[in-house]
């Protein structure tokens, strides 16, 4: 009968004990944030070399003059329309483009590339060209030059465009439709 009532503790014991909340468990190691501090000291030298390229390039450029963004890209006027209205969200604006590197180099065509039709803030599209086609009138053409975080950033386009690489975009807005809502 001993036996009987050891073996009922043991199992009372048992049951009681797997009943109990289990305590987390501590992290085995705790990162110390230098991966994000170098992460964060490569971008601010890259984009300062980005930022020293480009202004060479817009000083040789005599031809244009050049107005920064408040989005951190650069834009000049080849073609200004007489026309007073900016695309705002809804609207739906059909555009030309094509893409060079930094040096003149075409890496897209406007062929390759066709007439796109864009739903202003509705699409994604890339960051510098979603801003830079609410700066433009229907009839403007105009030479943007995008830092690679306003491009395509790090990862690049899978195809021509590289990692963290510049672009500039010539884009023609042919047209503004403004949605009417139903």
């Amino acid at each position: 009968m001993n036996s009987f009532k050891y073996i009922l503790l043991v199992a009372a014991t048992i049951f009681i004990a797997s009943c109990s909340e289990k305590q987390a468990r501590k992290p085995i190691s705790q990162t110390s944030g230098t991966f994000m501090k170098e992460s964060i000291d490569r971008n601010k030298k890259l984009n300062e070399q980005e930022k020293i390229a480009i202004t060479k390039i817009i000083q040789k450029d005599t031809a244009f003059i050049y107005n920064r963004s408040e989005k951190g890209f650069w834009y000049a006027y080849e073609t200004k329309s007489t026309e007073n209205v900016f695309p705002v969200k809804g609207d739906v604006v059909n555009f030309d483009y094509e893409i060079t590197d930094l040096y003149g180099n075409i890496i897209y065509t406007a062929e390759e590339l066709k007439p796109q039709t864009y739903y202003v803030d509705k699409q994604n599209i890339m960051s510098g060209l979603r801003n830079g086609i609410k700066l433009m009138h229907k009839g403007d053409k105009v030479k943007f030059i995008f830092p690679s975080q306003s491009a395509y950033g790090y990862h690049g386009d899978d195809k021509k465009i590289g990692t963290n690489q510049p672009i500039i975009c010539h884009v023609t807005l042919n047209e503004i439709k403004t949605e009417t809502p139903e």
